[in-house]
C-alpha cells in the first residue's frame, strides 16, 4: 500500500477470528480481490491464498500465524488481521484484540462449533469489542437461517441480530435480502451482487425476521420501540444508526450471511465495516487511553534478513522512522525502520506512522508482545491484555547436532518472542530442557520453525518424570572410611540412626553426639556426606522426608578429615538405606479441567482412565454451559491428557494443573518405572 493511502486517513483495525476451518482466511482473500489489492481469488486449496503462505501453514493445511493486509474501500483505509482459528494458536489474537477496533467472527452453521464459537465471543464480550459475526458457507447449510440462530445464540451473551435472510430456489442458495434495506440481492461469484426484486414466496418470510431484528432493535430504542407499537414504519436511517449505536456500544452482535470461497455477501460486509465499525478515536475512548503518542505491540515477528520486526497498531500521536520510544515494561529504545504488512512480507514505508494506522516498527529487541509505547518520556500507561495460555503440552529437545546446542536455546527464546503461549523449562535435577505449549501441533510446527528460520534440528521425547524414593522403616548403621596409602591416611567412623519423616517435609540431619568421638568440624562434613547420596537413593531416585541422626563415631588424630568424614556419612547410608524398606514416590498434580457441559461425563471417563481421582465439578465460572471439574492425577499421566480432552470436547477444552504432593507407586507400575529408568 502507498504512502498516500495510509496516511491520508485514519485506518481502521478489523480481526478476523472464528473457529478452526471457519473460512477466514478465505474471507481475507475475498476482501482482498473486492477491495482491488489482488486480480484474482485464491483459495486455501491450491495453497495460494495471501495468508497462510508460510511453510508451516501450507505443510499443515491450516494457519498457525496471524497474517495482515491493508486494503482501501470505497476511500477509507482498513487493515485485516487473520487470525489462526485453532486453539493451540489462539495467542495470535490475545495480542491482536487489544489494538483492534472491531472483529469479524466468522463461523459455520454447525451446531458442533458452538462450543468453539463460545470462545471467541466471549473474549471480545469480556473486552467489549463490537464484533460482526459472518454466517459462512451459507450455501452448505443444512438448516434454514431461522433454526441456525437459535443453535449458535448459546455462545453468546449478545444477542444475535440476523441482518440478511438467504433467497433459495432448488434447495440452492441464490442471493440474500438485506433485512434493514429491504432490497433482494441476486450472487454473483466473486463479483457484486446484483439488486432484483424480492420474490414472491418470500414476503412473509422477509416481513418476520424483519420485525425481529426491529423489535430487538427496539429492546435499547424507546421511540423505536413506540413506532412498532403504533404499526409505524421507522425511517430507514434510524434503523442505520441504531444498528451503527448498539454494534458500537456492545448491546448486541450483528449477523451477515455469505459464502467466503465463491464471494457471496462481502461486499455487503464491507459495507457494514465501512458504515458502523468505529474508528481509532472511540477504541481509545474504550480504552481508556489518554496518552498524547500511544501505539500497541500486537505481535513480534523475527524476519530472515530484517532482524526482529514489532507489528504495531497506532491509538494516538505519530511515529517517525528514528524517534526514541518509552516501552511500559521500563524500555527505551530507537525506532528503526517503519514496515507495512501484507501476509507476513514487510515492506518499508517511507510516511509517518499515524493514529489508527497498523505498521511494524524495525528493531526494537528490547520490546515485547502485548507491551505498550510511547515518544512521550516516563511512565508509559500499559493497556489492558490478555494473558498467555497456561501450557498443557510439553517435550523434553535437544539438537540434533553438537554444534547447535549452545544456538538452541537462543533461537527458542525467539520463538517466545513471537508466540508467548510457548516457555522453555530447563530441568537441572533431570539434565532436560522441556519446551511447553499448547498441544501436539504447535510443538511441531514450532520444532519446524526452528529448523526452517534457524537452521537448528531438534530431537524430542517424552520429558522425564521427576520420581523421588523414601523410606519406611528405620535402622541405625555405623558407616567407616579407612584408607592408606602412603603418608597421611583417611580415617571417618560414624553412626546414624535413619528414619522416615511425615510426606513433604524432606529432609533433617540432627546431630546428637556428646563428648566429641567426632570433633565439631567434622559434623557439617558428614551432613554434607549423607546430602551427597540422597540425589540418588536405593531405587536410584532422589530421596525424600527422612531425618539423620549422628549418634557416635570415632577419629584419628592424624588420619581423620573433613572428606573422609563425608565420605563416612556416604558410605552409612550407602549401608543403611537399602534396610530401611525403600519406596518409589511419584508426583500427584492438582488438575483444572475446563469443558463445556455436555463432555463432563466423558471428561470423568477421560480422568479415570489416566489414574486420576475426581474431587468434585462445578459450573465454571462466568461461563454459561461450561463446567470446572477438579482433579489429582499422576504427573506421568498429564503427557496424553490434552488430546483426549480435546478429542472429547470438539478441540475446546483446556486444563491447568500445578503440583500437589508425591504419592507411593506400587506393583506392576512401580516394577514398571524400575526397569525403564534403570534401562
Amino acid at each position: 500500500m502507498g504512502k498516500n493511502s495510509q496516511a491520508g486517513s485514519s485506518s481502521r483495525c478489523i480481526a478476523l477470528v472464528g473457529p478452526y476451518l471457519s473460512g477466514k482466511t478465505s474471507l481475507l482473500e475475498s476482501i482482498l480481490q473486492h477491495t482491488g489489492a489482488i486480480n484474482r481469488q485464491g483459495t486455501v486449496a491450491e495453497g495460494n491464498t495471501v495468508g497462510d503462505a508460510s511453510p508451516e501453514a501450507r505443510a499443515h493445511d491450516m494457519s498457525v500465524e496471524l497474517n495482515v493486509a491493508q486494503v482501501d474501500y470505497l476511500g477509507d483505509s482498513f487493515t485485516f488481521i487473520d487470525c489462526p482459528g485453532s486453539i493451540e494458536f489462539s495467542e495470535d489474537a490475545n495480542t491482536v484484540l487489544p489494538g483492534v477496533d472491531a472483529a469479524i467472527v466468522v463461523c459455520e452453521p454447525d451446531q458442533k462449533k458452538t462450543a468453539a464459537l463460545q470462545l471467541i465471543l466471549k473474549q471480545l464480550e469480556d473486552r467489549n469489542i463490537p464484533h460482526f459475526l459472518f454466517l459462512n458457507k451459507i450455501d452448505k447449510a443444512e438448516l434454514h437461517v431461522r433454526d441456525i440462530i437459535p443453535m449458535l445464540q448459546p455462545a453468546s451473551d449478545l444477542p444475535l441480530v440476523l441482518r440478511q435472510i438467504p433467497i433459495w430456489e432448488n434447495n440452492i442458495v441464490t442471493g440474500f435480502v438485506d433485512l434493514a434495506l429491504e432490497r433482494a440481492y441476486l450472487y454473483r461469484e466473486h463479483q457484486t451482487s446484483k439488486i432484483i426484486d424480492l420474490p414472491e414466496n418470500l414476503t412473509g418470510r422477509e416481513e418476520e425476521a424483519r420485525f425481529e431484528m426491529l423489535e430487538t432493535l427496539a429492546d435499547y430504542d424507546d421511540e423505536l420501540m413506540e413506532q412498532l407499537l403504533e404499526d409505524i414504519e421507522p425511517p430507514q436511517d434510524r434503523i442505520f444508526d441504531d444498528l451503527s449505536d448498539d454494534l458500537r456500544s456492545g448491546t448486541i452482535c450483528p449477523v451477515l450471511i455469505g459464502s467466503a470461497e465463491k464471494g457471496h455477501g462481502v461486499n455487503r460486509l464491507l459495507k457494514a465495516l465501512r458504515h458502523e465499525v468505529p474508528d481509532v478515536s472511540a477504541t481509545r475512548e474504550r480504552l481508556g487511553i489518554e496518552a498524547r503518542t500511544l501505539a500497541h505491540v500486537m505481535k513480534t515477528f523475527h524476519t530472515e534478513h530484517g532482524g526482529k520486526i514489532s507489528l504495531v497498531r497506532v491509538f494516538a500521536g505519530e511515529f517517525d522512522d528514528g524517534d526514541q520510544l518509552t516501552g511500559s515494561k521500563g524500555t527505551n529504545q530507537r525506532l528503526s525502520g517503519l514496515f507495512s504488512v501484507r501476509g507476513q512480507e514487510p515492506k518499508k514505508f517511507s510516511g509517518t506512522a499515524k493514529a489508527g494506522d497498523t505498521l511494524a516498527f524495525g528493531r526494537l529487541d528490547a520490546v515485547e508482545s502485548g507491551e505498550s509505547l510511547s515518544t512521550d518520556q516516563g511512565k508509559v500507561k500499559q493497556i489492558d491484555v490478555i494473558e498467555a495460555p497456561s501450557p498443557v503440552y510439553g517435550l523434553a529437545i535437544t539438537a540434533k547436532a553438537r554444534r547447535d546446542e549452545v544456538k538452541l536455546t537462543a533461537a527458542i527464546s525467539k520463538l517466545i518472542e513471537e508466540d508467548q503461549s510457548l516457555s522453555l523449562r530447563q530441568d537441572q535435577a533431570l539434565g532436560e530442557m522441556v519446551l511447553w505449549g499448547q498441544g501436539e501441533i504447535h510443538l511441531r510446527v514450532a520444532a519446524e520453525r526452528l529448523t526452517r528460520k534457524f537452521g537448528i534440528g531438534i530431537e524430542s521425547r517424552t520429558p522425564n518424570i521427576p520420581y523421588k524414593e523414601t523410606i519406611r522403616s528405620q535402622v541405625e548403621v555405623r558407616g567407616r572410611h579407612k584408607k592408606q596409602s602412603g603418608g597421611h591416611g583417611q580415617f571417618g567412623d560414624v553412626v546414624v540412626e535413619i528414619k522416615p519423616m511425615p510426606r513433604g517435609t524432606g529432609f533433617t540431619f540432627f546431630n546428637s553426639i556428646a563428648g566429641g568421638v567426632v570433633p565439631r568440624q567434622y559434623i557439617p562434613a558428614v551432613e554434607h556426606g549423607i546430602e551427597d547420596y540422597l540425589g540418588a537413593g536405593p531405587l536410584g531416585f532422589p530421596v525424600v522426608d527422612l531425618s539423620v541422626e549422628l549418634k557416635d563415631g570415632s577419629y584419628h588424630a592424624v588420619d581423620s578429615s573433613e572428606q573422609a568424614f563425608r565420605m563416612a556419612g556416604v558410605v552409612a547410608m550407602k549401608e543403611g538405606m537399602p534396610q530401611c524398606n525403600p519406596i518409589l514416590l511419584e508426583p500427584v498434580m492438582a488438575v483444572e479441567i475446563f469443558v463445556p457441559s455436555e463432555a463432563t461425563a466423558r471428561i470423568n471417563g477421560i480422568v479415570s482412565s489416566h489414574r486420576g481421582q475426581i474431587l468434585g465439578f462445578d459450573a465454571r465460572p462466568g461461563w454459561l454451559g461450561w463446567d470446572l471439574v477438579k482433579a489429582h492425577m499422576p504427573q506421568s499421566e498429564l503427557q496424553r491428557l490434552i488430546v483426549d480432552i480435546r478429542s472429547a470436547t470438539a478441540g475446546v477444552g483446556t486444563f491447568t494443573f500445578s503440583f500437589d504432593r508425591l504419592a507411593e507407586i506400587n506393583g506392576r507400575l512401580r516394577d514398571q518405572v524400575l526397569t525403564e529408568y534403570a534401562a
